[in-house]
């Protein structure tokens, strides 16, 4: 495929290789251009026009962020906190996620011709090695047992790679920005890591809306003998991402220690990044809200991701069916 910074369209392979910023100002600015864009064309961004693939393309362009996320002087942490942090079970699962999602798309960018989307995806790319950067470097800081990485192996099959990770991203990110929400009202992380780790759940953000206008594109200007063939491989997708999600992964490192991660942690693991008492209901209300927050910033003629909304809804009616079903009952009891 080349060398990584041919793929990462002539952006460095460090993130420590980017220009420093010159003052706090421009720091602020490029944060604040990473969270709004506004396509300069008017009238509607129909997918699979060219209007549509460059507002999609300058997006992810135009927001890209130099300085954020970045490497920190890392806080000492309270016993306690730090006890917190390292038990979550999800350390080895983030580390090799964002190494996976790195070359899937760097693979699968190699193969488009399309020099527009091709630089965007290559662009996700990079960031998504520059969440593996400081990632491994938090995992480091503060020791956190980690099995080894397996080795990452350039996928046979790009295209169903991307949209694994793509569809993996939209659920993950969906429910994480709930959770970080959670996360920071509770205090569960401090200032510094917050501070540190606000710019990649934003990044995440640009990603889901990246894939979900991809797959728009890509649908509108595929021939329409491969759509079929197409479909079937999305529902596959999600088939694969169902299973993957009800399992345990149980890793051995070189010590015989076992490593245990939790592949549905942004939904099930509420209790263990908060002091707050949330139900589901509330849980997926306040994912939706913040969702919306995260995407407020961005041309409202881009495509959202609309899977993991709609999931949401519907956990969130059962719940409140629930909720409803046992103030019933306990009712009638008295």
């Amino acid at each position: 495929m080349g060398s990584l910074s041919e793929i990462y369209s002539k952006l460095p392979d460090s993130m420590d290789d980017l220009p420093p910023p010159p003052n706090a100002e421009a720091v602020e600015q490029a944060d604040f251009r990473a969270r709004h864009w506004q396509s300069p064309v008017t009238g509607r961004l129909k997918p699979g026009s060219d209007a549509h693939k460059r507002a999609m393309a300058e997006m992810f362009r135009d927001t890209f962020n130099p300085y954020r996320p970045s490497v920190i002087e890392w806080p000492k942490l309270a016993p306690e906190t730090l006890h917190k942090i390292v038990s979550l079970p999800i350390w080895d699962i983030a580390v090799q996620t964002e190494g996976k999602a790195r070359l899937r798309m760097a693979a699968y960018a190699a193969l488009v011709d399309d020099p527009d989307v091709k630089d965007a995806i290559s662009r996700n790319a990079w960031e998504e090695n520059r969440h593996k950067e400081v990632l491994a470097k938090m995992v480091a800081a503060y020791n956190i047992p980690m099995a080894p990485e397996p080795p990452y192996i350039e996928p046979k099959d790009a295209e169903w790679a991307y949209l694994v990770t793509g569809f993996s991203e939209c659920v993950d990110s969906f429910f994480a920005f709930g959770m970080f929400e959670l996360a920071k009202r509770s205090g569960f992380f401090p200032q510094e890591l917050t501070d540190t780790f606000e710019p990649i759940m934003q990044e995440e953000c640009r990603h889901i809306l990246l894939f979900a206008n991809w797959l728009a594109w890509y649908r509108a200007t595929m021939p329409w003998w491969r759509r079929p063939y197409f479909e079937l491989k999305v529902w596959a997708v999600w088939g694969f991402l169902a299973y993957e999600r009800i399992s345990l992964v149980r890793t051995v490192d070189d010590k015989g220690a076992v490593h245990t991660q939790d592949n549905n942690f942004t939904v099930t693991g509420t209790k263990d990044v908060a002091n707050i008492d949330i139900t589901l209901p509330d849980f997926m209300d306040l994912c939706l809200q913040e969702d919306e927050r995260r995407f407020a910033g961005y041309d409202s003629r881009l495509l959202r991701p609309t899977s993991a909304p709609f999931i949401a809804r519907v956990l969130r009616g059962a719940g409140r069916c629930w909720e409803f079903a046992s103030e019933a009952v306990k009712a009638n009891r008295r």
